[in-house]
């Protein structure tokens, strides 16, 4: 039982779940829009998100030296570099355009994590922007890179789907920040800590009421897909509800982070069947 929990704590911490969680939204992209050119900007989010996180957790911990190799770690590390070789073997996978874009995204990510002006802190500190620059990172690179490699025309159904990716990303972000209300410093100003847990609970349900009610504004309303979102959007805000600051970690980083993975998958087996 002791080695299952290791393993277990070890892909969540190397952050192999978080990016398995990006892989299917990318796949669920290819879905909706019926792209066939998906499966390099599925494994280029799919390791670039272990890189990126792995960086984002770990760089500055490592560079202030309050961070020790230990075998977990050095695993982590030994992972993370594999991951950025097959990050850059897909990088060139990608349409030209789809690169550039890729490439600010990753400034995103290093202007989130490294402090680029003297006495300044990185954007990760900044007070209440953290939650919006993930989100925005998450709907970037899990809808926009996919449809520009496509080169598919941008219609109005691709802006409903960026609202509501930002929207879900936005909740499940909520359950972590209410998770971690006892460790997250005070100065970081997260939604729970300006309006309060409960007040962060009703505009969450309030904001996945609108997810699902976008659905009724594609193009054309596929009552399969508008079932499976209200069902996403119905787990999400139990999650969310019954999401407190005394919860285990794993109540947020593995269980709440599953639900795109549990979509992609409900979604994988009903369209084979």
């Amino acid at each position: 039982m002791s080695f299952l929990k290791r393993l277990l704590d070890f892909y969540i911490n190397s952050s192999l779940h978080v990016a398995l969680s990006v892989y299917a939204l990318v796949r669920m992209t290819g879905y909706l829009f019926q792209l066939e050119a998906i499966t390099a900007p599925a494994f280029f989010a799919f390791f670039g998100t272990v890189v990126g996180y792995n960086f984002v957790k770990y760089d500055a911990l490592a560079r202030t030296h309050k961070l020790q190799m230990r075998t977990g770690l050095k695993a982590i590390a030994v992972l993370s570099f594999f991951a950025f070789l097959a990050t850059g073997y897909f990088f060139f996978q990608l349409e030209r355009t789809t690169r550039i874009i890729a490439v600010c995204f990753l400034l995103l990510t290093l202007l989130y994590t490294l402090p680029f002006f003297p006495n300044r802190r990185n954007a990760r500190n900044w007070a209440g922007v953290k939650i919006y620059i993930v989100a925005l990172c998450w709907v970037g690179v899990t809808l926009f890179l996919p449809v520009i490699n496509a080169g598919i025309e941008w219609t109005k159904d691709v802006y409903v789907v960026a609202v509501q990716r930002f929207i879900l990303i936005f909740v499940l972000i909520l359950v972590f920040e209410i998770i971690d209300l006892l460790q997250d410093d005070p100065h970081l100003k997260t939604v729970p800590q300006q309006i309060g847990v409960t007040w962060t609970k009703i505009v969450g349900c309030m904001l996945l009421a609108v997810f699902v009610l976008l659905e009724l504004a594609m193009t054309s309303v596929a009552y399969p897909t508008l079932l499976l979102k209200s069902g996403v959007a119905l787990t999400t805000g139990l999650f969310l509800v019954f999401a407190h600051k005394r919860r285990t970690s794993y109540y947020s980083s593995f269980w709440a982070e599953s639900i795109p993975i549990l979509w992609w998958g409900l979604l994988f087996v009903l369209t084979k069947l």
